[in-house]
């Protein structure tokens, strides 16, 4: 008989800009900090958690050959803690979350941290394509895949693009829309709203010497943003609607949550901060790409059972501003609900990280608020989109 999953803790690094405060942490270390906090806030026996499921999209270097293993390796966890990493591109993490929620409501395990890390600075977006490709070992379009869809390449870019010109978003709704999120971020940080959801940690710059100060606050997000500059910014590509300050910003970053059952609530003696109401994920159109938070938005609260009105809070990936544009403008969602603190165009979006950070950002939003729903969702490389829903305990 299926079981109720909860999260009892939830926690991310404050994201580094590229080359910024974060780049000298490997990632496996940035991890292994996120891991130990977990257990830091639950006071968990280290050897009680049954498994380690990491996001991670950039799988090369730094951050290959099993970093969900790795990252326990590097934690206080003891060995018999196995680890595994998941690719499911942005949403990577968010699946991590899915997969320890299934474990823990299945009955096989009884508490799972679901994680996620990205180091951006040190493995910059597309790279293991480019250094395969470079090496004479391929890429990952196949010519049936090229058949079936009619490109040589699936980019984000242009899906993004095509998403502003299938909504009718032009360049000045996309531009306010920048603003808007920036706005909301840096009202949350000078009033304190992330404090409980991020870990201080050592500042750590690539090449840089050591320097005794914490990094607390997202390092993105620009405190001296204006309109008229996001509006003067040069497009992404000719004739487009996109600009730099209309994406999101590359980031490093690591997050994680703590998945259990009513087991796992006993054994830790532990309060939950949410219930899992709902996870779900569907596939959608490679071609645009960015679209599936839509349909899979309608088919989650469909099998929920619920409506897009009974839903408090929700927390959109912003991997360019036409996405939530676009999500707002085909779920009639109330925009005062939709990422209340600021998105990924203000804070970043560290890939593979992205899904539980998002996650923990709902957790402590709707703590904070004393809402009952959140909903998650964001588009992934593929043309996929996950969608997990939780209740405020």
């Amino acid at each position: 008989m299926p079981q109720e999953a909860y999260i009892v803790a939830a926690s991310r690094t404050a994201g580094g800009r590229r080359g910024g405060r974060l780049s000298g942490w490997h990632p496996v270390d940035l991890a292994a900090e996120i891991i130990n906090n977990l257990v830091d806030l639950t006071a968990a026996d280290p050897a009680f958690i049954d498994d380690v499921i990491m996001g991670c999209v950039q799988q090369v270097g730094d951050q290959s050959t099993n970093i969900g293993r790795n990252a326990v390796l590097a934690s206080n966890l003891p060995n018999s803690v196995p680890g595994t990493s998941v690719d499911r591109q942005c949403g990577s993490s968010q699946q991590a979350l899915h997969f320890a929620a299934q474990a823990v409501m299945s009955g096989t395990m009884n508490c799972v941290i679901a994680a996620g890390v990205e180091s951006m600075s040190r493995i910059p977006m597309g790279y293991p394509n480019t250094i395969a490709e470079d090496a004479g070992l391929g890429q990952y379009v196949s010519p049936q895949t090229q058949h079936n869809f009619g490109v040589t390449e699936f980019t984000q870019f242009l899906g993004a693009e095509m998403m502003a010109e299938k909504y009718n978003l032009s360049r000045e709704a996309l531009d306010s829309y920048a603003y808007l999120t920036t706005k909301k971020a840096i009202a949350a940080i000078n009033a304190g709203h992330f404090h409980n959801e991020i870990l201080p940690l050592q500042e750590r710059i690539k090449d840089v010497p050591a320097v005794d100060q914490l990094h607390t606050i997202d390092e993105g997000v620009r405190f001296n943003a204006s309109l008229e500059a996001i509006s003067g910014l040069k497009l992404l590509q000719e004739g487009g609607r996109l600009t730099a300050g209309t994406a999101s910003q590359i980031c490093d970053g690591a997050s994680g949550v703590m998945v259990v059952n009513a087991a796992g609530l006993k054994a830790l003696g532990v309060e939950p901060l949410a219930r899992i109401h709902h996870i779900s994920v569907i596939g959608h159109d490679p071609v645009i790409m960015l679209e599936a938070p839509i349909p899979a938005t309608e088919r989650a609260l469909k099998m929920a059972g619920m409506g897009i009105d009974d839903i408090d809070l929700f927390e959109v990936n912003e991997a360019f501003a036409s996405v939530p544009l676009a999500w707002l403008q085909a779920t009639h969602a109330d925009p005062e609900r939709l990422n209340i603190s600021g998105g990924a165009i203000a804070l970043g979006h560290p890939l593979g990280s992205s899904g539980t950070k998002l996650m923990t950002t709902l957790v402590h939003s709707l703590q904070r608020t004393n809402k009952r729903y959140g909903l998650q969702t964001m588009c992934e490389g593929g043309g996929m989109a996950n969608v997990t829903i939780i209740e405020r305990l």
